[in-house]
């Protein structure tokens, strides 16, 4: 038996936000990032709405990109003084995902992160409160995903927490949020989202459910993504949607060592994480060909790629990725992104053993070794074609 779980609602559209006034509770907790959403006035908005709902709220700010343990335990503590009804998240990845793990612990204080850290071992939450997520970028979907991913900087390991519990209750994908991303935001967080709907069309769980959402999100990065690195607001839009039905069918399908290899080189090296994906991406698909050419070649196929046989649409989806990465100004290698070498060479052992041991390894469409992985950090460190 699989499952298939999305949020119980998602309201989208620009102006959706208002959504939020229509809204039964008693308190609520708006958990927040930091700063661009009270800067460009969405927090008063959500306040005013708030308000017309007869909601008391109390804010939760300045959560820092890749959220760590200490700021997840901290904001789960200032939820158990105020006792929300609602946990409301607005901005990026970083905040929702954030709020998410805060809720675990608002709700079981006694708790302990390693516990959290187990795929799908989480205890029944909405024993306290209900989630709400407004993403600000299009790309983490986590507005729709059963995921969350924090950071111990203590051991410099990220780790994907993974729970249909997680899921939020309510989306609300509101398209306005999205214009005010900077060019490089919008190219690595767009870039997210094309990885994402890539390894959700091939992870191992992917199924009739997810396959059509992948393909439909690929499609519509491919038309949209570039017009909006260039800050066509329409294309904003249709980007916003596009990164949501691309967490659609990941959160269901799961991913593969794209993101292993992003997680794990994210807190070391301190890449972003979509641009990271970026990056990986083109390698991981020659390296995944042996058991999934076909899926990756009708991927080419129905974005009307070259080739006549498999292996040589494959190099055209590669080349287009690459394309897309030359023009939003995303390195090729590691080495363009700027690593040292010697830096390199003294944490490539390393990370690729926690990359196998990350949760998103185990859905990968190809099973590798710790030796394997290496070779393939080498090939992106270099920009050496995977041939093995």
């Amino acid at each position: 038996m699989m499952r298939f779980t999305l949020p119980r609602d998602i309201y989208y559209g620009k102006g959706s936000l208002e959504q939020l006034k229509t809204l039964k509770g008693k308190k609520a907790v708006l958990v927040l990032g930091g700063g661009s959403m009270k800067k460009f006035g969405f927090v008063d908005k959500a306040l005013e709405y708030l308000k017309e709902a007869g909601i008391e709220v109390k804010l939760i700010e300045g959560v820092e990109p890749d959220p760590s343990v200490e700021t997840v335990f901290k904001g789960a503590e200032t939820m158990r003084e105020f006792g929300p009804d609602w946990i409301i998240s607005m901005g990026g990845g970083s905040p929702i995902d954030a709020a998410k793990a805060m809720w675990i612990f608002y709700e079981y204080p006694d708790f302990t992160f390693e516990k959290a850290v187990v795929p799908f071992g989480l205890p029944e939450l909405r024993q306290k409160a209900k989630f709400i997520a407004i993403p600000s970028t299009s790309g983490t979907a986590t507005e729709v995903t059963a995921f969350s991913v924090i950071t111990d900087y203590k051991t410099e390991i990220k780790y994907p927490l993974a729970d249909f519990n997680i899921t939020p209750d309510i989306a609300i994908v509101d398209s306005e949020l999205a214009e005010t991303m900077p060019a490089t935001l919008t190219a690595h967080t767009g870039m997210d989202a094309l990885t994402h709907a890539i390894e959700a069309y091939v992870a191992t769980l992917h199924s009739p459910f997810t396959d059509p959402l992948a393909l439909q999100a690929i499609e519509m990065i491919r038309d949209f993504l570039l017009k909006s690195y260039e800050g066509d607001k329409d294309a904003r839009e249709q980007m916003h949607y596009s990164q949501c039905l691309a967490g659609m069918a990941f959160s269901n399908a799961l991913l593969g060592i794209t993101h292993s290899m992003a997680h794990k080189t994210g807190a070391v090296f301190h890449i972003p994480h979509g641009c990271a994906n970026a990056i990986y991406l083109p390698y991981v698909i020659d390296f995944n060909k042996k058991t999934a050419l076909d899926r990756y070649a009708y991927i080419a196929k129905r974005l009307g790629l070259s080739g006549t046989t498999d292996d040589e649409l494959v190099d055209s989806l590669t080349n287009l990725i690459k394309e897309f990465n030359k023009k939003m100004s995303i390195p090729l290698t590691l080495k363009e992104y700027g690593i040292d070498e010697e830096v390199f060479k003294a944490k490539v052992d390393m990370i690729s053993e926690r990359a196998i041991a990350d949760a998103c390894t185990g859905s990968n469409p190809r099973q590798l070794n710790k030796d394997e992985m290496k070779k393939i950090f080498e090939c992106i460190y270099y920009g050496n074609k995977v041939d093995f």
